[in-house]
């Protein structure tokens, strides 16, 4: 007999289509050709394995290119570019390149960002008596989705090992005009701020999750994705309220797929296997390319909700 929990399973991909100020206009030959606000980009990207004749006239006429050099790289700008401001709905993000060819945004994100705005909200009208939604963001970075939760009326608590991912998170709040919205801005260990949070026994509605590949903690524990994921994932199911909203994980490891993640979610958050208690979807992240009617693959993210969400 068929279990009833695979019954016409299929993995899709996100696709964040409703960008007004992010275009990735071009990809090939692996670099990507992306606008941010009025500012070109050209940045290397991996899974742009193809070779396509860069025609855009823009492949010509960026901004910046990071070029790798070495073990490293650099920006090569054809002006200065300092930091500057662009928008995704309500939403505001500080842009700046950095020395590791990233812009302290990932534009692939902001399907994630619709959706948590729309769980958030269900999740608030349902619970009803006032009772704000917590959520937890770990792996926070600079805080696109901890702006999208607190947008949408999230408690949030925002955690990060680096301090300065989570100070352009918190310009990236004022800036959205959330200065005084409930986010508590924690610089810490992941790892170490869950097990003292299960301690304190407190608990989230909703916890979303984006990892490092590999990294090493303030005493020199490391952190490799797919040695450490699941056990994480374990220490992080006490947390969640015994009237959840969603756990939602993100990754850009390209060994480890979405349907593990799914697996992984399923597993820890789902009564081992228990399809009554919730559900679970993955799928890849995309970017439409402009010139090309093709999409840019870019990550992929995992979803675990309860049957009541529905």
């Amino acid at each position: 007999m068929q279990n009833p929990c695979l019954r016409g399973k299929i993995h899709c991909m996100y696709i964040s289509n409703q960008w007004q100020d992010y275009t990735l206009i071009d990809a090939t030959g692996g670099y990507r050709l992306e606008q941010w606000g009025d500012v070109v980009l050209a940045r290397p990207d991996p899974q742009v394995i193809w070779h396509m004749s860069p025609e855009h006239p823009k492949w010509q006429a960026f901004d910046g290119k990071y070029v790798r050099e070495g073990g490293g790289g650099r920006w090569k700008c054809c002006r200065p570019l300092k930091p500057w401001p662009i928008s995704y709905r309500q939403l505001k993000f500080i842009i700046k390149p950095t020395d590791f060819k990233h812009t302290g945004l990932f534009p692939e994100q902001a399907v994630n960002w619709d959706r948590i705005d729309m769980l958030i909200k269900a999740h608030k009208k349902r619970i009803g008596n006032g009772r704000p939604v917590k959520l937890l963001n770990l792996f926070a970075y600079t805080g696109g989705a901890t702006v999208a939760a607190a947008a949408a009326g999230a408690h949030v608590t925002h955690v990060d090992a680096a301090k300065g991912m989570v100070a352009q998170a918190r310009q990236n709040a004022e800036l959205s005009g959330l200065r005084d919205a409930p986010i508590r801005w924690i610089v810490d260990d992941c790892a170490k701020y869950v097990a003292r949070e299960i301690k304190r026994g407190v608990r989230y509605d909703a916890i979303i999750l984006d990892p490092p590949s590999y990294g090493r903690g303030p005493s020199g524990e490391v952190w490799k994705l797919e040695d450490s994921l699941y056990d994480f994932l374990i220490g992080c199911r006490p947390l969640l309220s015994e009237n959840p909203c969603f756990v939602l994980l993100n990754t850009y490891t390209t060994g480890l797929s979405p349907s593990v993640m799914e697996a992984m979610l399923s597993a820890v958050f789902g009564a081992a296997g228990d399809c009554e208690r919730g559900r679970t979807e993955s799928g890849e992240l995309g970017l439409p390319i402009a010139s090309r009617n093709l999409i840019l693959p870019a990550g992929a993210s995992a979803w675990w909700q309860p049957r009541a969400v529905e």
